[in-house]
Formats: C-alpha cells, sequence, structure tokens
C-alpha cells in the first residue's frame, strides 16, 4: 500500500443483499488500511447501519434525480478533497457521470460492476467512458460489460470477498434452535437452504418434483408470492418454509445439509462465498460469476439455468452420496479460505484505483 487516500463510496441501494456486505467489508478494510473512507447511501439503508456499525462514516444522499445527484456528490468530492469516488450501483454510476462529462467531478472515478449489467450498449460506453476505471466482480461481468461497449482496457476483475469474521462467529445454543425452528428443520429428512433475495427459487421449487426423497427446503431471504406458494402446495412430500430477510443469517447455514442457488444472473455471491467457507456442499447454476467460484465436480456441482431436470439431479447426487458431499464441501471450504480473501480484494481495488489516479494526472 503506497500513500493513503480519501475514498468515497456511493451506493443508492437500500436492502440488504450481499453486494451491501461486500461495500461495508471493503470499506472497512481500506479504513483500517490508512485510508480515510466515506460511504454515501441513502438515509436509512442497510448499507448506512451496516457502515455505522463498523465504525464508517456515512454521508446521506438521495439518488432519486440526477441532476441534483449528480451536483450533491460533486460538492461532497470537493469538500472533503476526495482521491477517489467509487459509485457501486445504477443510479450513483449515472450521478457520476453526469458530473464528470460537465467537468465537476475531477477526483478519479472508479465504476464497480457487482451483477451481470442490463444497461444499453450506449450506457455501458457512456458510462465506461466516464469511469478512469470499471472493476468487475467476476471475469463473465467482465466479458459482458465488454460486449456491451465498455472499454475492455478499463475493465479490472477484483472478486468479492468473504467476510470470515461474519461467519467464523460462534453460534449460540439459542441462536440455532431458533434458525433450525424456523427454517422448519425435521431430523429425519435433509436439509435444502437457499440464501438469497428472489433467485429462481421458481425453478427450485419445480426441482422438488423430480426429487423422489423427501427434504426440507428453507428460502431464507424472501417471502412466498402467488407462484411460489402454488408451486409449494404441489410438492406435498416435501416440507416448504419461507424466512423473510434477517440481517444475521449464520446459525441457518449449520441448518443446512445443502445450499443451493438457482439464479439465473449472478456477478459474484456474497451467499455462495459464505457456504464455501462453511464447506457447504453446493448446487448451484452455470450462471455468472458461479463458474469463476466454482469448478463442477470439485467445489460442488453446477447445472444449466432454468432446468429443474438436472438441478434435482444434482440434489439427488450429493444427497445420495455423503462421501461426494464431504469432498465437495472440503474442497469449497479451502477454496474460498485461500483465494476470495478480504486481503485479495483489497490489493486488486488498491490497483484499480492507483490506475484511475495515474489517468487523472496524464
Amino acid at each position: 500500500m503506497t500513500a493513503p487516500l480519501t475514498i468515497l463510496h456511493l451506493t443508492h441501494e437500500d436492502h440488504a443483499a450481499g453486494s451491501t456486505i461486500s461495500i461495508a467489508l471493503l470499506a472497512a478494510a481500506q479504513r483500517e488500511a490508512g485510508h480515510a473512507v466515506l460511504v454515501g447511501c441513502e438515509p436509512g439503508s442497510a448499507l448506512a447501519d451496516l457502515a455505522r456499525e463498523r465504525g464508517l462514516e456515512t454521508a446521506e444522499l438521495d439518488f432519486a434525480r440526477v441532476g441534483p445527484a449528480a451536483a450533491r456528490v460533486a460538492a461532497l468530492a470537493s469538500g472533503r478533497g476526495v482521491h477517489v469516488v467509487n459509485a457501486h450501483a445504477s443510479r450513483d454510476r449515472a450521478a457520476c457521470r453526469r458530473a464528470r462529462f460537465l467537468g465537476r467531478l475531477p477526483a478519479a472515478l472508479v465504476m464497480t460492476r457487482r451483477g451481470m449489467p442490463k444497461s444499453t450498449p450506449l450506457s455501458a460506453l457512456a458510462s465506461g467512458l466516464a469511469a478512469d476505471r470499471v472493476i468487475a466482480v467476476s471475469r463473465p461481468v467482465a466479458r459482458a460489460l465488454a460486449r456491451r461497449g465498455t472499454p475492455s482496457w478499463r475493465i479490472t476483475v477484483v472478486h468479492n470477498a468473504v467476510d470470515l469474521a461474519r461467519i467464523d462467529r460462534a453460534v449460540a445454543p439459542e441462536e440455532l434452535a431458533e434458525a433450525r425452528a424456523l427454517a422448519g428443520c425435521d431430523p429425519a429428512r435433509p436439509t435444502i437452504g437457499v440464501v438469497a433475495r428472489r433467485k429462481d427459487q421458481a425453478t427450485l421449487l419445480e426441482a422438488l418434483r423430480h426429487l423422489p426423497q423427501p427434504v426440507t427446503l428453507c428460502c431464507l431471504g424472501i417471502e412466498p408470492d402467488g407462484e411460489l406458494a402454488a408451486l409449494a402446495q404441489a410438492v406435498p412430500r416435501h416440507r416448504l418454509s419461507f424466512v423473510p430477510f434477517r440481517r444475521d443469517v449464520r446459525a441457518f447455514y449449520d441448518c443446512f445439509d445443502v445450499v443451493a442457488l438457482p439464479a439465473r444472473h449472478e456477478g459474484c455471491s456474497q451467499a455462495l462465498l459464505e457456504a464455501m467457507a462453511l464447506g457447504k456442499p453446493i448446487v448451484t447454476t452455470r450462471a455468472g460469476g458461479n463458474t469463476d467460484l466454482i469448478d463442477h465436480g470439485a467445489h460442488g456441482l453446477l447445472v444449466p439455468p432454468r432446468d429443474a431436470p438436472a438441478l434435482a439431479g444434482a440434489l439427488e447426487a450429493l444427497l445420495g452420496d455423503p462421501g461426494l458431499a464431504a469432498r465437495v464441501g472440503a474442497s469449497a471450504r479451502r477454496r474460498a479460505r485461500a483465494r476470495f480473501t478480504v486481503e485479495r480484494t483489497l490489493h486488486g481495488t488498491d490497483a484499480a484505483y492507483r490506475a484511475a489516479l495515474a489517468r487523472r494526472v496524464r
């Protein structure tokens, strides 16, 4: 690490998704490395709460309208002597893009793309030209950005890190008992867990039709809508539970025999990283950044997105072969703890920042 920087992180998102955990983890690590870090986010957002819990300074920003948001970001960056502005989501990228093109944002601008891009080619090109560096959280995200028009020479891949302090803490017996009750665990049947917002859980429920062994499926992070409720009724031999979002999900991992993520699109899943670091057998899709985390058969099983029979087959393979489940779980644990560390993410992000700063002084 070279000279300390003043860094401004921005996001308009107010939910407690994996991206929120990743931003807070990175910002805290940067502060511990000696940088001055400010987190600009919506008032009352999950990130604001998490940042304050980690002792980070926050600035309340409203990103509802691009023009005023651009002015506020420019004023904040100027007033605080910010060296690097790091935008993490769509509205804050738009605000920074506006400020940059109007000549009001002289600080180095880094845009982090945390999901598979949905931008139009024009928007991807404009953001790529406005940014001094674009960080993609996985190689599939980087390739998708380049296909949509972001200049490839400005893209750097920096994977998310797993927060070991978050998952290595001791789980109290009463926590585990509460989690088991909420998940609907039954000692007579294995429990499959999904830790995610809406990520095509419908395909997973369809897969249960093809799974002969009765299981408990716990969908942690969502409440059932009409579609999911109907699908749940169609698989009466299985037990299903839907647990609304909870800030601390650590105890639930100890309830799960297998972790599944049936996502159609994924950037670099924090839930997968956590499950890997805890040695859980995993079934997920060949979607986006999942393939950067897991090699099929080595660290988990990969299936095509939206393929319920294949998903059922992979779940059956792990549930029916404890040796296979133990091997892929142990391998995933080693990989997550060796490759997806905070130190690696911090180093890669710092390199991207330095490249962005170098471009500003040319």
